[in-house]
């Protein structure tokens, strides 16, 4: 099978005495192998400014963004196999961070909440939810997490 890599880099800027205090940037970056460099930070919710930087992608907002990305991915394959045309697909995904069962910080559930444009034929209530099943069965991010992941 295939392996995905992604490089992560961060740099200190502060000094000893700084850091050991926690009194440092969080900033960091994604690089992929396409050549795109993300501007990462942790969310300013977990970690307040100036100790990072609310613009960039924290890994919760990319996690969420991995399953939504993955569900449409499949989605559009799965449309296609069906004869269906998609004309547009926008989805506003949004996770939920709760405490598990030891206490821990973790995002419980993702929903998705994907609005879509066909061309010619539109599926009924029925074959949109077949869509959808088929979409998560088969997507490679919703078979490797513990999360669970509702569509709306």
């Amino acid at each position: 099978m295939a392996e995905h890599r992604a490089t992560i880099e961060w740099r200190s800027s502060a000094t000893a005495t700084d850091f050991v205090k926690g009194r440092y940037s969080r900033e960091h970056a994604w690089m992929f192998d396409g050549g795109v460099t993300v501007p990462a930070s942790p969310s300013p919710s977990v970690v307040p400014a100036p100790w990072s930087v609310a613009a960039n992608v924290d890994p919760e907002e990319a996690y969420v963004a991995s399953i939504s990305s993955c569900h449409m991915l499949t989605f559009l394959w799965v449309a296609s196999k069906r004869g269906l045309v998609v004309a547009h697909y926008r989805d506003e995904a949004v996770g939920v961070m709760t405490k598990n069962e030891r206490g821990k910080a973790w995002i419980s559930k993702v929903t998705l909440a994907p609005r879509i444009e066909w061309v010619e034929k539109t599926p009924t209530a029925e074959e949109l939810a077949s869509l959808h099943h088929a979409a998560h069965d088969d997507c490679f991010i919703a078979n490797s997490v513990s999360t669970e992941i509702v569509t709306t």
